[in-house]
């Protein structure tokens, strides 16, 4: 993610449901047959698929949102009912699109539509090289910082659509877009708690393409393989106890145990030792009370920015004190990055489950995964 949110992603394993199938009537007097929600894990987006145009309904964009936004993908020769047409009209597939989260970038690419890019804001958080080579050819406008957008390039960019997220309901800068004709969608994939909730995201931008057959192919094959996954766990005999984060201003944060990253490590057969801790987010704990319970945990998992041992010393003494440093089972993200410093992990985790609970099981039960290469991970030396 952006800046917005690098600090939480910095200092433990990113935070983060099925839902049950949702359905709603076809909106035109001649259609009546009812029509099936196409998702089924991410918890903040619904996807109705009618003859000529899709309904694209994103129903949790920041966290404890009031509000919801629906969005219509109208087809080449599709009718929108006029029941529909007081909601954002994207005339499908988009030609060229603004995204501003790093997120966004694994979508554009899996679909094939990573040239439609044409603005992004800090885009030396992109480490992709597919789409950095399309910015080094000066091909992507830098259009600002997401929370102080360029409104004067994006509206000389004046893309198909600007596909953005906000914290909360006051973002002037969005309000100001739209007011201006843009076509802004608000993306919620950031506040999916389900790994393959994030994942399924990919459906958002496959109907923006009109790719939806496309996306679901994408989407099925991740699930599958993260099932997969989940059925080998099944085969280990130990549940190695794991603990997570770093101190930062005098604070140590770790996921709470309904967490994105918590719930890789449940997935992975893990013993998280703060699994029973209630909510999405993080907790702040002291060093004092990390130490009590985690010091002879097996593994230590996303030791926020570090990228050695010696580093972590250096910051802390007092990280030595625990076995899994002592033993050197470290293993952090941040040493795998884009070449402008831009840490692959939270670009492509949200896209790939599959890939970070693969990496899990080979750090945790390794005798499940031999010759296995870590994708994100590494072992801190």
């Amino acid at each position: 993610m952006k800046k917005i949110f690098c600090i939480a992603f910095l200092l433990a394993l990113a935070l983060a449901g099925c839902k049950e199938e949702n359905t709603t009537k076809a909106a035109t007097a001649t259609e009546s047959k009812t029509v099936t929600n196409a998702v089924k894990h991410a918890s903040g987006l619904e996807i109705y698929r009618h003859d000529g145009y899709t309904i694209v309904k994103v129903t949790h964009p920041w966290p404890d949102a009031k509000e919801a936004f629906t969005y219509v993908m109208q087809k080449k020769n599709g009718i929108v009912p006029d029941s529909l047409k007081s909601h954002t009209i994207i005339q499908v597939p988009i030609k060229n699109v603004v995204v501003t989260s790093t997120t966004h970038i694994p979508s554009l690419e899996m679909l094939g539509e990573e040239n439609t890019l044409a603005g992004f804001p800090d885009m030396n958080f992109i480490s992709s090289e597919k789409t950095r080579t399309r910015i080094d050819a000066g091909k992507v406008k830098e259009v600002g910082k997401n929370e102080q957008l360029n409104t004067e390039v994006l509206l000389d960019l004046n893309p198909d659509a600007l596909v953005g997220f906000s914290i909360s309901s006051h973002n002037k800068t969005m309000d100001n877009l739209m007011q201006s004709g843009m076509k802004v969608l608000y993306n919620g994939d950031w506040n999916e708690q389900s790994p393959l909730g994030k994942a399924e995201w990919i459906k958002f931008f496959g109907a923006l393409y009109d790719k939806e057959a496309k996306a679901d192919e994408l989407f099925a094959q991740i699930e599958n393989d993260y099932n997969a996954a989940l059925a080998l766990v099944k085969k280990a005999t130990a549940k190695p106890t794991v603990f997570c984060g770093a101190i930062f201003q005098n604070q140590w944060y770790m996921p709470q145990g309904g967490s994105w990253g918590a719930l890789f490590l449940r997935d992975a057969g893990a013993n998280y030792l703060w699994a029973d801790s209630e909510g999405t987010g993080s907790l702040s704990l002291s060093l004092e009370t990390v130490l009590d319970r985690a010091e002879n945990a097996d593994v230590w998992i996303g030791p926020s920015q570090y990228t050695s041992l010696k580093e972590m010393t250096d910051a802390n003494p007092h990280y030595a004190q625990f076995k899994a440093f002592k033993n050197k089972q470290v293993y952090s993200s941040s040493n795998k990055k884009g070449k402008t410093g831009g840490i692959i992990y939270y670009e492509l985790a949200n896209n790939r489950p599959d890939f970070v609970l693969k990496d899990l099981i080979a750090i945790l039960h390794p005798e499940l995964m031999p010759g296995y290469q870590l994708q994100f991970f590494e072992r801190l030396k």
